[in-house]
């Protein structure tokens, strides 16, 4: 419970940490790269996922009494982090890099994430 409020808040953090450095000290970088759009869709993502944990955080807690629910919120919380890890997380590292087979590896991240939301969806079915 408490785990996903907190990662969803480091998330969080680094999403707008990000975003603000894309746009400024990195603007023309990423300009130049052709990678701005790619950028912006890995701070966007980890920026909803970063909310979606600690709305999982949130609803463990308050669910804590339904063994079931609680269990498939973790799933679905653990789910968003690696999800987000992967799918953002690759793309930073393609922004950075220019390594273009890295994103071989961010549809592996919106699948996790994908599976987060039909589990959060599962755990109040």
């Amino acid at each position: 419970m408490k785990f996903f409020i907190q990662a969803g808040a480091i998330l969080g953090l680094i999403g707008v940490g990000l975003g603000a450095f894309g746009a400024h000290a990195l603007k023309n970088m990423l300009e130049a790269t052709g990678r701005s759009a790619t950028f912006e869709t890995a701070v966007k993502y980890q920026f909803y996922h970063a909310l979606a944990l600690v709305l999982v955080g949130v609803l463990m807690q308050q669910f804590g009494s339904n063994p079931t629910t609680v269990k498939l919120l973790g799933w679905a919380g653990n789910s968003f982090l690696v999800g987000t890890l992967i799918f953002s997380g690759s793309l930073y590292i393609l922004c950075f890099s220019g390594i273009t087979w890295l994103g071989a590896i961010t549809p592996i991240g919106g699948v996790a994430m994908i599976a987060g939301w039909a589990l959060l969806f599962w755990a109040f079915l």
